[in-house]
């Protein structure tokens, strides 16, 4: 089976947040639960225009996910195509999780009192189709889900575009 990723170009991300208000509807989470959180990164100068840069954080669905490895109730799995799950089911809300995750990608969600990650709407791609973030929701067309080689085959010819090679 082929694995899946999830690809943000964030030099490309316009900071709108669609994706996050995608991801909060289709997956019903709580006033202060972000499965996916864009952040802004400046202002910054440079040859005296003013530049913003967003970055896009989410779980990177490690191939050795740390946070699964971690829980004591085994509450975090992997499937075989790649995408890492988090059981809120299983979840005592222990918050070992949180602490391990090198990219501070889960969330705690304080009413239900359990960890809260992306499953990269599994539910959905199970039926053929895209997370709800990548789901051309995304106003700068920055949000890849594939298999990592045909991501970067479209991430080079965006660059081929840019740079005028496809011109």
């Amino acid at each position: 089976m082929d694995k899946k990723a999830l690809v943000i170009e964030d030099e490309a991300c316009w900071g709108c947040k669609t994706c996050e208000v995608a991801c909060k509807q289709e997956n019903s989470m709580p006033d202060g639960v972000k499965l996916i959180q864009v952040d802004e990164d400046g202002p910054r100068t440079e040859d005296g225009k003013v530049h913003f840069l967003y970055r896009v954080n989410r779980c990177r669905h490690c191939e050795d996910a740390p946070c699964k490895e971690v829980c004591p109730e085994k509450a975090i799995t992997a499937r075989e195509d790649g995408i890492v799950i988090l059981d809120s089911e299983l979840c005592t809300g222990c918050e070992t999780c949180l602490q391990e995750c090198p990219y501070d990608a889960i969330a705690f969600d304080a009413k239900e009192q359990v960890a809260r990650k992306c499953n990269l709407c599994y539910h959905r791609v199970d039926q053929g189709l895209f997370p709800a973030c990548a789901d051309n929701v995304c106003l700068a067309h920055c949000i890849y889900f594939d298999v990592p080689a045909e991501i970067e085959k479209i991430l080079a010819e965006k660059m081929d575009v840019r740079s005028g090679k496809n011109a």
